[in-house]
């Protein structure tokens, strides 16, 4: 899926929403429990009532490696759900990987050839080489971690760096030297929106990530102000507040209306900019 692709799915859904697949063993509703699978169970219901409102599914890999073997068989029976029953779904591996050449070969490999993801996010600290394996692999995506949405990227990301400006416009700078708007986007968290009227002067074309709507308390319609471009350019993701809306048998349907008011939003966003 290229960059008019993605752009004419969120046209048809009238969404540029991504449900992130943070899925914890210990909140995922008790009578799941008793699958062979659960996670995976899990997950399947919440993409069965939402894969109509949103454009990508996004796991975090941390929550299926933290359970082993049984989680990592969960996380790929969830992409070839995804695959069989939605292909027009953009999946996003939340892995935050950037390692040495070599490393990064084998990460890339892993994610866009094993298991099939569309896209993985990657850290730049250690340069070219370690993004450069995610970024030769055709029809797929790296998205690079630019300014993001916890307290701790005030030590890093948002210090001044070179000639005056925060290192996380040097990021952005840097890596348009090594990817182009159909396979290269970034992460802008939802709680840095007025900051996107910066990054968008230096790349008005390409994608933005956008996660912390919702439970970290970022606002849509400020993401949409600043963040949006002429083909949209923004998938912004929801997690916890989407997935653990209920914890009872009524899980799906209350995940499903939490989707619902979000795809309403974005539906308005877009309408306002002529984009639908």
């Amino acid at each position: 899926m290229n960059a008019e692709e993605l752009f004419r799915s969120i046209q048809k859904k009238r969404s540029y929403l991504c449900i992130g697949l943070d899925t914890d063993y210990n909140k995922i509703p008790r009578f799941l429990l008793d699958k062979e699978y659960p996670i995976f169970e899990f997950n399947r219901h919440i993409i069965d009532a939402t894969e109509d409102l949103a454009v990508a599914f996004k796991p975090n890999l941390a929550f299926y490696e933290s359970m082993g073997a049984a989680g990592l068989m969960s996380l790929e029976m969830t992409i070839n759900y995804i695959r069989r029953h939605y292909p027009d779904i953009f999946i996003i591996a939340d892995a935050k990987r950037g390692d040495i050449g070599n490393s990064s070969k084998m990460y890339a490999n892993a994610y866009f050839r094993t298991l099939d993801f569309d896209a993985v996010t990657v850290s730049p600290y250690m340069g070219y080489d370690s993004i450069q394996p995610f970024l030769e692999c055709r029809g797929k995506w790296a998205i690079i971690l630019a300014l993001t949405s916890n307290e701790g990227s005030k030590d890093f990301q948002q210090q001044q760096a070179a000639e005056g400006q925060p290192f996380y416009i040097m990021v952005i700078r840097k890596a348009l030297e090594w990817g182009h708007v159909n396979n290269m986007m970034f992460v802008i968290g939802a709680t840095k929106a007025e900051e996107m009227k910066e990054v968008r002067r230096i790349i008005p074309e390409h994608f933005l990530l956008v996660p912390g709507v919702g439970e970290q308390g970022g606002v849509l319609e400020d993401v949409a102000k600043y963040g949006m471009n002429d083909r949209c350019g923004l998938i912004v993701n929801a997690g916890r507040s989407i997935i653990y809306a209920d914890g009872t048998n009524k899980f799906e349907k209350v995940a499903r209306d939490q989707a619902i008011m979000l795809q309403q939003a974005m539906e308005k966003t877009l309408r306002d900019r002529h984009l639908i």
